[in-house]
């Protein structure tokens, strides 16, 4: 028998002052059975990072056509293709035809590695933006994790201030610029 993700509830007061979008935000997250703690608070990060209305989490890890979070407009194009992780370039350079920017969020003790080795393939994306959250800071984000998350966001020069009633962390967000 195949396991089952496990969902959670998340409830974000957001004051993001870098990007001036401020108010309440509520989304549901599967986490798929193979897939770790730090890697689930990355996607609610880059949740965070760009929340609008209208950006979802999508079946992420359960299907290879989808990001882990997108941004569509009403008529269904996608506005925003967001990544979790360090994906192939073939990967990147297919979303960067489908939708207008992409991004990827990088995390994890070969971070740097995967940035140096790829750099030179992702530079001929024009569209997309990449970002690194430090490893360091993973493992404590894993300690807000409960099945229903309310979690205060404030958002200021590149750094997330995380919060629930029993903890708090901050994330510092590296931007990687392509040449």
């Amino acid at each position: 028998m195949a396991l089952k993700p496990t969902i959670y509830k998340l409830n974000v007061s957001l004051s993001d002052m870098d990007r001036h979008v401020y108010g309440e935000f509520q989304s549901t997250i599967a986490q798929h059975p193979s897939e770790n703690n730090e890697r689930m608070m990355a996607r609610v990060l880059a949740f965070c990072l760009n929340a609008d209305d209208r950006l979802s989490f999508t079946r992420g890890l359960s299907s290879v056509d989808e990001p882990e979070l997108w941004l569509k407009s009403l008529d269904e194009q996608i506005l925003q293709w967001i990544e979790v992780g360090q994906p192939e370039p073939d990967r990147l350079k297919k979303a960067g035809t489908l939708a207008r920017d992409v991004k990827v969020y990088s995390f994890g003790k070969s971070a740097d590695t995967w940035w140096t080795l790829n750099k030179a393939a992702l530079s001929s994306i024009d569209n997309l933006q990449v970002y690194q959250f430090p490893w360091a800071t993973m493992g404590a984000l894993t300690a807000l994790i409960n099945r229903s998350m309310n979690l205060t966001v404030t958002i200021t020069e590149n750094i997330l201030y995380i919060a629930d009633e029993n903890a708090h962390v901050e994330v510092p967000v590296k931007s990687c610029l392509l040449d």
